[in-house]
């Protein structure tokens, strides 16, 4: 009879851990939202392949850092020619990306962009403007200036290649880099 509960305790024990990792995996795609390709989870090892076990097994907790990396996806913010001010068509979108970065705690890279018109000092001065007002505006909204910097690559990194407006305007970017 002593031997039959010690199974059931230990059965029931299994139970619990693989409730646990499933819990846990339901959890972390929660967190992931609306991810469009979502990674599988590791195989967990509920440690009782044998009658007997020696103890606890280990538990394995995925990577989470693509997660918040997914989670965080911010858009970019597109801008006029030679301008560096944010139209208010993007307030929607920086105000529940401030959000999401002040619960998280994360820190982002705001890198302004131009396209190839203008001298390349020019353009990396205009790309320095950019990334500039992007995060003095998330500041205003409540994301602490230590969880931003800023870096301008001017003409060197267009979003497509090419001449005409198409392309121009999508080269005139302010883009994140969620870390």
């Amino acid at each position: 009879m002593g031997m039959l509960m010690s199974k059931q305790t230990e059965t029931g024990t299994g139970m619990k851990r693989r409730i646990a990792s499933i819990l846990l995996v339901i959890s972390l795609a929660f967190m992931a939202g609306c991810a469009s390709t979502p990674e599988p989870a590791p195989p967990m090892d509920d440690g009782m392949d044998s009658e007997f076990s020696d103890g606890p097994a280990e538990v394995v907790v995925p990577d989470t850092s693509t997660v918040v990396e997914r989670a965080l996806a911010i858009p970019p913010v597109y801008f006029a020619l030679d301008r560096s001010d944010i139209s208010s068509e993007y307030a929607a979108g920086l105000e529940a990306a401030a959000q999401a970065v002040r619960a998280s705690g994360a820190t982002i890279v705001i890198a302004g962009h131009c396209d190839e018109r203008g001298s390349e000092e020019y353009n990396v001065a205009l790309g320095e403007r950019r990334a500039t007002a992007v995060r003095r505006y998330l500041y205003n909204l409540g994301i602490p200036m230590g969880q931003m910097s800023t870096v301008s690559y001017g003409e060197a990194q267009p979003a497509v290649s090419g001449s005409g407006e198409t392309a121009w305007q999508l080269n005139r970017r302010a883009e994140f880099q969620v870390r």
